[in-house]
């Protein structure tokens, strides 16, 4: 079993700047694909960026750019800079991560993003 556990969410102003983090506990896993997926209210949940175990990274159109994924694999955890926010960038964002060696896959209990003046 898997615990991912994030942090770093909040409100900020349009352009502004928030780092998420997600930290990974458990026993006898090797953590392979990692990333972040974000809900709207009312829409579905959607692909922001994803980053490999070797470090090949990923990103949804809409965030290219103004949003970097990263992973420090030592200490298990993986980050999303996000730049230049815009309110329309406002979801819950979720961590994600597939687990080897059985390739299941885990999320965490999401945290709140809000860009708002």
């Amino acid at each position: 079993q898997v615990q991912l556990v994030e942090s770093g969410g909040g409100l900020v102003q349009p352009g502004g700047s928030l780092r998420l983090s997600c930290a990974a506990s458990g026993s006898s896993f090797t953590l392979l694909t990692m990333g972040w997926y974000r809900q709207a209210p009312g829409k579905q949940r959607e692909l922001v960026a994803t980053v490999t175990r070797g470090g090949s990274t990923s990103y949804a159109d809409s965030v290219k750019g103004r949003f970097t994924v990263s992973r420090d694999n030592p200490k298990n955890t993986v980050y999303l800079q996000m730049n230049s926010l815009k309110p329309e960038d406002t979801a819950v964002y979720y961590c994600y991560a597939r687990v080897g060696p059985y390739d299941y896959d885990y999320w965490g209990q999401g945290t709140q993003v809000t860009v708002s003046s």
